[in-house]
């Protein structure tokens, strides 16, 4: 018997193998705070579906949220207090799916932490065991601080969220820029440094002076992620939507649009509607076609049918 040799062997295995990948690793907590620590700005951005998610993971972005957001932006409900829990799990399920590179945040929506510490314990480790996420965020400051300690010891990170905190329109009077008094300024000091020391591993602060989120940033051993905050803030978040003009109300002050999207959607769907129209789609080129032995066979039965 005639052996193959073996260099022969290994040269045909080795073409036929893909070259090697370095593996991507998914960012961490501990990932943001030294982001944090070397002073370098953490990126961040809302999103509630697989294409949306890969695409900013694919971008880069270290900070996906899924956000309770979804109730205005998909969902078109007034505000975010309708949004359930369930509703929040199969959008954080199709973002997870989606994500290799960046750090998953979940909202906790209204209602789901805010009754008692079994039930939001319970929802809250749904998140992460069910849904993906890598931790989950919760509104308020001092009155939370005994929810995210008792979360942060059974493993499940917490993001907090201060300021104008959307889930609070109501008490609030709507949706009104926080701390502009010296009294405001000092309580949501008191907010983020209690969320701090109560075990969080970064903070969400909206809808505040930029000063109020300077002096909190400095004063925080965590990562505070500013919307509509100013610049000194660890990092930045805005609405996928927002980006790319694709919500229906005026942007608010601190959005910056980087593309038109609601213009190329436009656009796009206005020529399909014309070619449709106009029988120029599909072409040809774009529809399936019998084979030529088909279409000889049917065309020999014809006279036959006809005769019959």
């Amino acid at each position: 018997m005639k052996l193959t040799p073996l260099s022969a062997i290994a040269s045909t295995h080795t073409t036929s193998q893909p070259a090697p990948t370095t593996p991507v690793r998914r960012l961490t907590s501990d990932a943001l705070l030294q982001k944090k620590l070397a002073s370098q700005p953490i990126s961040a951005i809302t999103a509630y579906d697989f294409p949306t998610a890969r695409l900013v993971d694919e971008a880069g972005i270290d900070v996906v949220l899924v956000g309770d957001s979804l109730g205005m932006v998909v969902l078109g409900y007034e505000n975010t207090l309708p949004v359930t829990i369930d509703e929040m799990l199969h959008h954080t399920k199709a973002v997870a799916r989606a994500l290799r590179r960046a750090y998953l945040v979940a909202d906790m929506p209204f209602g789901s932490y805010h009754v008692c510490a079994r039930d939001s314990m319970r929802n809250a480790v749904r998140f992460i065991k069910e849904a993906g996420a890598q931790a989950v965020k919760i509104e308020g400051g001092v009155s939370r601080t005994k929810l995210v300690s008792r979360l942060t010891t059974a493993e499940v990170p917490v993001v907090g969220h201060i300021g104008l905190t959307p889930q609070s329109v109501h008490s609030m009077g709507g949706y009104r820029v926080q701390g502009k008094s010296a009294e405001a300024f000092d309580r949501l000091r008191t907010d983020a440094r209690a969320i701090a020391e109560a075990g969080a591993v970064a903070i969400v602060l909206e809808g505040v002076p930029r000063e109020l989120a300077a002096t909190i940033t400095a004063e925080v051993a965590i990562p505070t992620i500013g919307i509509g905050a100013g610049p000194e803030c660890d990092g930045q978040i805005l609405v996928f939507h927002d980006l790319f003009n694709l919500t229906a109300s005026p942007p608010a002050k601190f959005v910056r649009q980087y593309g038109d999207g609601a213009a190329f959607f436009a656009k796009a769907l206005a020529q399909y509607r014309d070619d449709v129209s106009a029988r120029s789609f599909p072409s040809d080129a774009e529809s399936y076609h019998l084979s030529r032995e088909v279409q000889a066979e049917l065309a020999a039965q014809r006279p036959n049918a006809r005769k019959a």
